[in-house]
């Protein structure tokens, strides 16, 4: 009997040894499966993050989102991407997004399927998420504050910079990449891998290792596919787009040496209607194909009928008040032409459907080609 307990004993403690080894089999958990955690969406079988979705709080989150993006794609997604297919002609593999802060939704959207999304803002980068250390409580606080940063953008469209800028610097979980794990998830994306960056005064981009060195900005690169196709790169810089800032920090470099791309601009606090801004706007003149922006972008002045196509959609009406000096009578005689198309969807700062604009605008050399192809 005693040997038959020695064995159990040890059979025992045998198997209490294996416990850890066939957990740490696991791994860690995969970007991915942290993007799609964060989502609400469930990780891959066998995940460790798997435990995260038995959780009340994580339940109650992924409700919460499975009904916001349901009433976000009805509303505007579906109708965006059909937009989108029947206005705007072959696409460049760049799109460049300025000043978006970590808005792929909307750069998915308009321009699915690009091999490479440049972004930018003044929103910081953070850390890349790590879900592993957290309680299940830390995670559900983590999550509320994830659905406060996401409010705006996904009632209206945009997202609000100063509150933006606040909100990314609480809690565990930091910066723009929660959110563009988010965007990525919810969007339909695998995400492969992700490396923080810096940019440097030279216009190149290498791997973070420490601090980020002076004159530098930091930034993301997610490597990631769509429903299983080719490899495609998100950059995400935290850098300062105004003449001062652009001249030293490399970015525009980095962006010529991507080639000619295609552009998107909404909710950009009219910030290229100063002088200010003339860099980033005489970039976007410059080394655009097609553009697509609200009026908040590149003023219509900088636009000569001769090099570009334009074609108005929806309706132009005065700048919301805290912009007093954004209006552009050559906005409104574009529109009032009767050129302008509807729109059935609402975007930017007046993202009403009775009140959102868009500008198509095409460089001549692109309608040729275009319609020679």
């Amino acid at each position: 009997m005693k040997s038959h307990m020695k064995c159990f004993a040890a059979l025992f403690a045998a198997l209490l040894l294996l416990v850890p080894v066939a957990a740490s089999a696991q791994g860690p958990a995969t970007a991915d499966d942290t993007a799609r955690v964060l989502a609400g969406l469930s990780p891959a079988a066998g995940s460790p993050l798997e435990t995260f979705t038995k959780e009340a709080s994580w339940q109650s989150h992924a409700k919460y989102f499975d009904k916001a993006w349901a009433q976000l794609d009805e509303r505007q997604l579906t109708k965006i991407r059909t937009w989108s297919t029947k206005n705007v002609p072959a696409r460049k593999p760049v799109l460049f997004y300025m000043f978006s802060g970590p808005d792929f939704l909307y750069a998915d959207a308009f321009f699915h399927g690009a091999s490479t999304y440049v972004l930018s803002g003044l929103e910081p980068v953070g850390q890349v998420p790590d879900l592993a250390p957290l309680s299940p409580k830390a995670l559900g606080h983590e999550l509320r504050g994830l659905q406060n940063s996401l409010n705006s953008v996904l009632s209206f469209s945009f997202f609000i910079t100063k509150k933006m800028k606040t909100e990314l610097r609480d809690g565990r979980l930091t910066g723009t990449l929660p959110i563009l794990y988010t965007f990525l998830a919810r969007s339909g994306k695998t995400i492969r891998e992700t490396t923080l960056v810096s940019l440097n005064p030279d216009g190149t981009v290498t791997p973070l290792a420490g601090e980020i060195a002076k004159g530098s900005s930091p930034g993301a690169k997610i490597l990631f596919s769509s429903n299983g196709g080719p490899e495609q790169t998100l950059y995400y810089f935290n850098t300062d787009l105004s003449d001062g800032g652009i001249k030293t920090s490399g970015f525009l470099t980095f962006c010529k040496g991507l080639g000619q791309g295609d552009s998107f601009v909404k909710s950009a606090s009219y910030l290229m209607h100063s002088d200010n801004f003339s860099l980033v706007r005489s970039f976007l003149v410059e080394n655009t194909a097609t553009l697509v922006q609200d009026d908040s972008g590149v003023p219509l002045r900088f636009l000569d009928e001769k090099d570009w196509r334009l074609a108005p959609y929806g309706r132009y009406v005065q700048p919301l008040g805290i912009f007093p000096k954004a209006y552009q009578p050559k906005m409104r005689d574009l529109f009032a032409k009767g050129r302008a198309q509807p729109l059935d969807f609402g975007i930017g700062y007046r993202w009403r459907p009775n009140e959102s604009n868009l500008l198509l605008a095409i460089r001549s050399g692109e309608l040729k080609a275009d319609a020679a192809h």
